[in-house]
C-alpha cells in the first residue's frame, strides 16, 4: 500500500500509537470493535477529533507471533531481525529458546542469540548449552551488559544499524538493561505511551518501538515477557524443516514422510546416534512433535 502515512509504535487493546512521517505521534484506533494492528505495521490513518482512525493496514513483510490452543499473541510485524536474550544465570529454558527460533524461522526472520552476564563464573556451562545453536548457524553474541556498558553498546551498534530489531527474553535475562543501554530515554517513553494507551493507568504490558537514531533508520522493539510460547500455528510435519540441524539430515531418510521418531532408515535418528545432532535438540523435537500432533478442534 503506497499511501501508508503512519507507523504503529505501540498498541494495546483497540488503541495504538501511530507515528506520522514528520515524527509526531497520535493516539489512534481501528474501525470496528476489534483492532488487528500490531507494532511495526504501516498504516493509513486520518484525523478524527483529537485522535486518529486507521483505515487500512499495509501488507506485512512478516509477522512474529505465538499461538496456543486458545489465543494468538502477535509480537510485531515487518521485522528485519530478532534478538533472543538469554543469560548465564538464571538458567534459561532451552525449549523456550527453541520455540522462538522456530517461530522466527517460520516467519523468515533472521535471529541472533545474545548471551548476557558473561562475567559470571558459570559462563563455560552456558556456552556449552548454546553450542548446538552456534553449530547450526545461529549467531551468538556474548556480552555483559551491566559490566561492559560502553563496550556492550559498541558491540551491539553495528548489529542494530539500519534495522528494525525485536528483543525477546524471559525476565531476569537483562532485557531492560539492554533497552536502557541503547535507548536512555526508554523508561520515560514507556510511561508516556502506556498512560496514553490506558487512559492514565501506567502499564508496561504493551510492545514498544524505540528509534536508536535521529534519522529514524534503526529501531529496537521491546516486547513483554512471556511464560509460554505456543506454536499451534504450525503443523507437526513442518517442524523438521524449521530446525536447521535436523533439516540437514532429513533428506537421508528412507521414507519421504518419515516422522523421525521410529521409522527404519531415518537420517535424523542416525545423525543423533552419530553425534551430529545434539540429544537435547532431538528431545525438543520429540516434545514439540507430540504437542503439535494432538487433535485440534
Amino acid at each position: 500500500m503506497s499511501d501508508a502515512n503512519g507507523l504503529v509504535v505501540a498498541a494495546h487493546g483497540r488503541h495504538c500509537m501511530v507515528e506520522a512521517a514528520d515524527g509526531t505521534r497520535l493516539l489512534c484506533h481501528g474501525r470496528g470493535k476489534k483492532s488487528e494492528v500490531v507494532v511495526g505495521d504501516r498504516v493509513h490513518w486520518q484525523p478524527a477529533g483529537d485522535e486518529g482512525v486507521i483505515d487500512k493496514v499495509a501488507a506485512r513483510r512478516n509477522l512474529l507471533f505465538r499461538q496456543d490452543e486458545w489465543k494468538t499473541k502477535s509480537f510485531a510485524a515487518n521485522l528485519d531481525q530478532l534478538l533472543v536474550l538469554v543469560a548465564v544465570e538464571p538458567m534459561y529454558a532451552e525449549t523456550q529458546l527453541a520455540r522462538a527460533l522456530i517461530a522466527a524461522e517460520s516467519a523468515g526472520i533472521p535471529t541472533t542469540i545474545v548471551l548476557n552476564k558473561t562475567d559470571l563464573p558459570t559462563l563455560p556451562a552456558a556456552r556449552e548449552r548454546l553450542a548446538p545453536y552456534a553449530a547450526m548457524g545461529v549467531a551468538v553474541l556474548e556480552l555483559s551488559l551491566k559490566q561492559q556498558g560502553d563496550a556492550a553498546r559498541a558491540a551491539l551498534a553495528p548489529l542494530l544499524d539500519g534495522k528494525a530489531t525485536l528483543v525477546l527474553g524471559p525476565s531476569g535475562m537483562g532485557k531492560s538493561t539492554l533497552i536502557n543501554l541503547m535507548v536512555p530515554a526508554a523508561a520515560a517513553q514507556v510511561g508516556e505511551i502506556s498512560k496514553a494507551l490506558n487512559a492514565g493507568r501506567h502499564t508496561t504490558t504493551s510492545t514498544s518501538w524505540y528509534w536508536l537514531d535521529d534519522a529514524r533508520r534503526s529501531a529496537l522493539i521491546d516486547s513483554p515477557g512471556f511464560q509460554e510460547f505456543g506454536l499451534r500455528q504450525l503443523q507437526a510435519t513442518d517442524l523438521v524443516g524449521l530446525m536447521p540441524d535436523l533439516r540437514a539430515h532429513a533428506d537421508a531418510c528412507r521414507f519421504y514422510n518419515c516422522s523421525h521418531l521410529h521409522e527404519p532408515g531415518c537420517g535424523v535418528r542416525a545423525a543423533v546416534d552419530a553425534g551430529a545432532i545434539h540429544p537435547s535438540r532431538y528431545r525438543i523435537y520429540g516434545e514439540l512433535r507430540a504437542e503439535l500432533s494432538q487433535t485440534r478442534y
